[in-house]
């Protein structure tokens, strides 16, 4: 079988085509390296593209096939790697303009449940710089282009700006990225993928980079909530949960008083339509109110807890890097260091509070349904203002922020295209803990809506089935 076309196949279909030797893992690193070199323009989705590398790793995978040895199911399958994990043998640079120690290559467990499963890693996908920024830019390396508009350089979304971008064009089927205000929610809505979010501490972030201990999570990517599931279970170490076979029965929250303002054209009739389609499919639409949603934006909007605990990994870690950090990153932090530690402190208390009345706001309902992002992708031409770019990222992370500060754990689906052809995610938020659900709801919506290949088309730069 053509490992090109395979590539555009559910998961489950190439999982199969491994185990019955109709194709192999070097073939479909082949395949994702020819994506990658015939796509239309130069995506720059990596910081450090490993094809020779993930050859040797698809290789072996074949061996271990071939000796009746299966390692589960990410085996020999593509996977990039935002450069905040480390990956032993690859350099870690967080977007910063220069290589972080080599204590920073080490893995942490959610990279190892990927290595021991011996997936093929294709290499280290771009981000914003220490990930502190949903727009995806990066002054270092260039930022990410994404496929979805062939005539202008628009962002990809970040901070987890290269994990999308890979998956859009092909040269990986699944990508790990960071989530600490929307980093996997924001690139996955803006490139047409899907992206888990997961509660906070449910997954370990040791051999992560952090910006915000008290916020980071580590999520996954995929081109849908099926492939995405598969990942999700491996890494978690958990069962699949019984996907619902139909939404007859299940109760999806709408909060109509802060996740549908000042959307861009075309963004809230996405998601509406795809809301439509879900209740004539048998979902319940159940009006729903956060109550503390207008302060937990006024606390985002001062630098919540993100700026002052990057700055202090920095000062205590990397101190050299302060100086030389992005411009729109600097100006973030800019209060940190003068923030009185009562006020850092009552963040945290009121965070804690108001999370504990979210869990309970969404107790009716099987999750909330809401725009993952409210505005369509700047171009970089746009954002090289600065004021514009501040007011792109804060528009761009208002939405999935909530979900960050409240420590609730959410899945965004790919649902419609806006007035700019440009993909519109719908995000599905859950309770505390209920990640498992979620990702097995998520699954049911899309059983209803359709894929993206389904839904969206074909990125227009993205290169045709090798």
């Amino acid at each position: 079988m053509d490992a090109g076309q395979i590539m555009e196949r559910p998961l489950s279909d190439i999982m199969a085509a491994l185990r019955d030797g109709r194709v192999t893992s070097a073939g479909l690193m082949d395949a994702a390296a020819a994506n990658r070199d015939k796509a239309r323009i130069d995506l720059n989705a990596y910081k450090q593209w490993d094809g020779a590398g993930a050859r040797v790793q698809a290789q072996m995978a074949d061996q271990m096939f071939a000796a009746g040895r299966d390692l589960g199911p990410l085996h020999g399958l593509p996977v990039s790697i935002k450069d905040l994990y480390g990956v032993p043998g690859l350099e870690t640079f967080a977007g910063s303009n220069r290589q972080l120690p080599k204590s920073w290559q080490a893995p942490g467990p959610v990279v190892q449940a990927v290595l021991n499963q011996m997936a093929v890693v294709t290499g280290k996908t771009h981000t914003v710089e220490f990930a502190f920024g949903g727009i995806g830019s990066n002054p270092h390396w260039g930022t990410p282009r994404n496929p979805w508009d062939a005539n202008r350089h628009r962002v990809p979304g970040g901070s987890s700006s290269g994990a999308g971008v890979s998956l859009a064009e092909g040269s990986a089927l699944l990508a790990l990225g960071t989530d600490t205000a929307g980093s996997v929610r924001i690139p996955a809505s803006w490139t047409g993928n899907v992206g888990i979010k997961t509660t906070w501490d449910r997954w370990s972030l040791d051999g992560i980079v952090p910006l915000s201990f008290s916020l980071d999570t580590a999520g996954v990517l995929a081109r849908t909530a099926a492939d995405a599931s598969i990942a999700f279970s491996v890494i978690d170490g958990s069962e699949p949960q019984p996907v619902p076979q139909s939404l007859a029965g299940i109760r999806i929250g709408v909060c109509e008083d802060f996740y549908w303002d000042d959307c861009s054209p075309g963004v809230a009739e996405a998601v509406r339509t795809a809301l439509s389609d879900l209740e004539r499919a048998g979902a319940q639409l159940v009006p729903v109110t956060f109550t503390d949603l207008s302060e937990v934006d006024a606390m985002f909007r001062k630098g919540g807890l993100a700026a002052v605990e990057l700055y202090d990994f920095l000062r205590s870690e990397l101190p050299d890097w302060i100086g030389a950090i992005d411009a729109n990153v600097q100006q973030r932090m800019a209060e940190a260091e003068s923030l009185p530690a009562a006020e850092y402190l009552g963040r945290k208390r009121a965070l804690a509070r108001m999370a504990l009345s979210a869990d309970a706001d969404l107790a009716s309902v099987d999750a909330l349904a809401a725009p993952t992002v409210a505005i369509s992708p700047p171009t970089v031409d746009e954002i090289a203002d600065g004021d514009v770019y501040r007011e792109k990222n804060l528009l761009a992370l208002r939405n999935t922020m909530t979900v960050n500060y409240l420590s609730l754990c959410a899945v965004t689906l790919p649902v419609g295209l806006d007035a700019l052809d440009m993909p519109v995610g719908m995000q599905l938020i859950g309770r505390n803990g209920d990640d498992a659900r979620v990702v097995a709801l998520a699954q049911t919506v899309e059983n209803v809506l359709g894929t993206a290949a389904y839904r969206l088309g074909r990125p227009p730069l993205r290169a045709a089935a090798v």
